[in-house]
């Protein structure tokens, strides 16, 4: 039987993943109230992905801080007790041959928010749960309680939570570290021009507004050494005039690599409601394709990726390096097995269990 370019191996630093057949964050919005803490329902959503086949699993985005959480109900790994539950994860993946990694995240003016199946929408009042949220301008998110504007303290202080939330992902397990700079959480409020109205060194040039991004990579990198692998999640485009676009994320990827960081996941969107944004199947491929040829770095593809011909063909033709699937493995968590299946691929990681699928 012939391997498809799905099935080889990739190596980043001291880690090799089993195959291109990547997890990407999904937000469950259900861990325990306010304490951030991982529970059985992450074990059987993650865990399923590792016995279905999947090279790498992505937790949800974790918040680095109380505040940097989308909703109540979001992960975190802020604490000891996040790392105790999340250790619990990563071993139960190691266990199934999965590569276990985290995304770190902060959600600024998108923070403190009703989860999607809530009655009520929008900011969760303080009285009720919720807290007042920050970001690098006084502009709110459609629709959102308007945020403070951080000041070079406090954005030393997100800078310094990312650290040790990275610090904390190593001590829980994780191999791989994500760094989420998309969907117009906090990174991407600073990275966007209609966001980021700033007037010191953090606004105005691209290199002021990718100045957060990189301090954080670079402290991350220092923090967890030279082995542990780190990606960068962008959202390639605003899909809006005069936003955030294709040619700003080429290049503050290549300063990104250059500051420690291996990988870029391109998404798009979030930051701005109402954009004009053209959903089909892989959409949004062509923006991955764009910063791995013009940053020359090593991208993942997202979005709308929902068979394993479809997987197969943007890795053959070049257009990234791994693709990562997510409303598909909602509806397959074993994606990886069935493309296995469906493309010809041997592979030695069947689950004994499920060897009466394997073959018809």
């Amino acid at each position: 039987m012939s391997v498809s370019p799905l099935f080889e191996s990739i190596t980043i630093r001291s880690v090799t993943v089993r195959n291109r057949i990547w997890v990407a964050p999904m937000c469950q919005y259900s861990a325990e109230r306010h304490d951030g803490i991982a529970t059985d329902w992450h074990l059987v959503h993650l865990g399923a992905f590792a016995q279905g086949g999947a090279g790498l699993v992505m937790t949800e985005a974790a918040a680095v801080s109380p505040e940097g959480r989308i909703s109540p109900e979001d992960l975190g790994i802020y604490n000891d007790s996040q790392v105790t539950a999340l250790a619990r994860i990563t071993s139960f993946l190691h266990g199934q041959g999965a590569t276990a990694a985290i995304q770190l995240a902060h959600a600024g003016r998108k923070a403190s928010t009703f989860r999607p199946w809530a009655a009520a929408h929008g900011s969760v009042p303080v009285e009720d749960g919720g807290w007042p949220t920050v970001g690098p301008s006084t502009i709110p998110y459609t629709g959102y309680a308007a945020p403070s504007e951080l000041t070079t303290d406090g954005i030393d202080d997100v800078v310094a939570d990312f650290v040790a939330g990275a610090r904390r992902a190593v001590a829980a397990g994780f191999d791989v570290i994500e760094v989420h700079a998309a969907h117009g959480y906090l990174i991407h409020q600073f990275l966007s021009p209609l966001s980021n109205v700033r007037v010191d060194e953090y606004g105005g040039s691209l290199a002021n507004r990718a100045r957060l991004l990189l301090r954080i990579v670079t402290g991350i990198r220092s923090a967890v050494g030279e082995d542990v692998p780190l990606i960068v999640r962008f959202s390639g485009t605003d899909w809006t005039e005069n936003g955030w676009d294709e040619a700003q994320t080429a290049t503050v990827s290549g300063w990104a690599q250059e500051a420690g960081a291996d990988i870029f996941d391109i998404s798009s969107g979030g930051n701005i409601a109402g954009a004009h944004i053209p959903v089909g199947p892989g959409y949004q491929v062509p923006l991955a394709e764009f910063v791995k040829s013009t940053a020359g770095v090593r991208v993942s593809a997202v979005g709308l990726i929902t068979t394993p011909q479809q997987a197969e063909d943007i890795l053959s033709t070049g257009q990234a390096d791994v693709v990562m699937l997510a409303r598909e493995m909602l509806r397959d968590p074993h994606f990886a097995l069935r493309a296995a299946h469906e493309l010809g691929s041997e592979i030695d990681y069947w689950p004994s269990q499920f060897e009466r699928a394997r073959w018809q």
